[in-house]
């Protein structure tokens, strides 16, 4: 059972529905019946507005996850890198989903390791016209997201381990970690 939402969340779109209701009911004491539509459609958006940035700010300060012992190995056969560690949820509430982000970033041009066409990505249009002219992009960065765990209840921990294809002619790469929860 993956778990979107939890009390916190019951409680503040209840409140925010309470909004709705005030402004429909006020829509509806309006003389004026021209008013009417636009006050409903306006209490409409301004519930449907907060609702939205309430739970992205309940689920900020209720699901909080921690990476622990991160650890990457690269392998050379498989042209692979693997990622492990363990996941913990250190809040109160349970967690529907921890979401693991690796962004690797290729810094060989830092190196003295730059060829034409190592950060420009021909467009359509340049293809058109040139037939691409032998220019093979390469992509300077990879960004990849994994499920890694679901379902972790308030102190669980969980370990995980990921594999990334690693491109070949990444020199000097920096890498960038990210895990929050949904």
């Amino acid at each position: 059972m993956i778990t979107l939402f939890n009390y916190w969340h019951f409680i503040v779109l209840s409140l925010i529905f309470l909004i709705f209701l005030s402004g429909v009911y006020a829509a509806f004491k309006q003389d004026q019946s021209k008013l009417r539509f636009p006050m409903i459609i306006s209490a409409s958006l301004i519930s449907v507005l907060l609702a939205g940035f309430s739970v992205v700010a309940v689920d900020k300060y209720t699901k909080i996850v921690k990476l622990y012992r991160l650890d990457n190995k690269r392998m050379l056969s498989s042209e692979k890198i693997m990622y492990s560690g363990i996941v913990k949820n250190e809040g109160k509430h349970e967690v529907g989903e921890v979401i693991f982000e690796i962004k690797l970033v290729n810094k060989g041009h830092v190196t003295g390791n730059v060829k034409a066409g190592s950060f420009f990505s021909p467009s359509g249009f340049f293809d058109f016209f040139s037939g691409g002219a032998g220019v093979l992009y390469k992509p300077q960065q990879v960004k990849e997201e994994f499920i890694v765990a679901k379902n972790l209840k308030a102190g669980e921990a969980r370990e995980f381990r990921v594999y990334l294809d690693y491109p070949p002619y990444f020199r000097s790469t920096s890498q960038f970690t990210k895990i929050y929860a949904h």
